[in-house]
């Protein structure tokens, strides 16, 4: 390979590496938000099960690797170093094995996650407070927003532990539908209502937290896919690059 496209792959594969390095910026990122968020229907997840927590830690380790290697890559490509080039090309084929069984996994194992998430749901339902400020008041802030009540219907909270053991016409004040007179409103816990016909949503939140988590699930499915096609253009131009170099020469190793 010549001189000129030698430093023309050396550059590509530079450029490709801080490409890699910010992609894996952003599933850290991801990672972190999905970890610390307590404003979504994330929060009421991580409460109840270890999967989501379990994802997250993963998601941050996979960016991290990421970001370092993408640094990695790019010292070896500016550089020229055969080891780290070569070491390069190998984490990146194993970050990509990686992916593509995590890919398939999370595929095959929908339904019972989806099982999962409906029990996990109608369990903090039952036991409902409006006292626990992280899961409780995530779920009542969901009810508001999306404008819905329960998971599948408001009869979700004939459940409830103290609404079956109260005497009076409570509901979730969450649940409460604006456009329906009523008791003044208020956002988090239970609310007293005159008679039985209680002025709440219709519609259960399982359609609008499942659009939720799908429009979710293609942010991180792109990132993802970004994420590999890098992968696959810098291991082709590491070994290009790494082919080139005839002899390592560890002087051009950077001091500090």
């Amino acid at each position: 390979m010549g001189k000129g496209c030698i430093t023309v792959t050396k550059y590509f594969l530079f450029l490709f590496n801080l490409l890699f390095f910010i992609f894996g910026a952003l599933i850290m990122g991801f990672g972190l938000w999905v970890l610390f968020d307590n404003q979504s229907f994330i929060a009421v997840l991580q409460e109840s099960s270890d999967t989501v927590k379990v994802a997250s830690y993963i998601l941050i380790g996979v960016g991290s690797l990421s970001m370092a290697m993408g640094f990695f890559g790019c010292i070896g490509a500016i550089y020229e170093i055969r080891c780290l080039l070569g070491l390069y090309f190998t984490c990146l084929l194993l970050i990509l094995i990686a992916q593509v069984t995590a890919g398939v996994l999370i595929y095959f194992q929908r339904e019972p996650l989806k099982y999962e998430m409906s029990n996990i749901i109608k369990g903090m339902i039952i036991n409902y407070t409006g006292q626990n400020r992280t899961t409780e008041h995530t779920w009542d802030f969901i009810q508001r927003t999306m404008k819905c009540c329960g998971w599948t219907g408001p009869g979700n909270w004939s459940e409830n532990l103290s609404i079956k053991n109260s005497s009076k016409n409570l509901y979730p004040c969450s649940c409460r539908n604006e456009s329906l007179s009523g008791t003044d409103i208020q956002e988090v816990g239970l609310c007293e209502h005159m008679s039985t016909d209680l002025p709440v949503y219709e519609t259960g939140c399982m359609t609008s937290v499942e659009k939720w988590l799908l429009d979710n699930c293609g942010v991180i499915l792109g990132m993802c896919v970004g994420v590999a096609v890098v992968e696959l253009l810098g291991m082709i131009l590491s070994m290009c690059l790494c082919k080139s170099v005839v002899q390592e020469d560890y002087t051009k190793v950077p001091k500090y």
